[in-house]
């Protein structure tokens, strides 16, 4: 992943990720619908600014390759 600093909220230098966090499942809507694999959700990176809080999620590269030829999602 590209370098994420400084944050695009307060531009802090304090960034912490976690990667390979399911982007749904159980009872929970999944946010990558079409992106995964076979009864499995797509990943994400989550990355948290310590200073603000500000929290953004990755999708990973397997999800986004499938981007262009997965259903419902457009170009916009």
């Amino acid at each position: 992943m590209e370098n994420l600093a400084p944050c695009p909220h307060c531009r802090g230098n304090t960034l912490f990720e976690h990667a390979g966090i399911s982007s749904g499942g159980g009872e929970g809507p999944n946010y990558l619908p079409g992106l995964g694999r076979w009864y499995r959700c797509a990943s994400v990176a989550v990355v948290v600014c310590r200073d603000c809080g500000l929290t953004r999620f990755f999708a990973s590269p397997e999800a986004r390759k499938k981007l262009a030829e997965a259903k419902g999602w457009k170009r916009v």
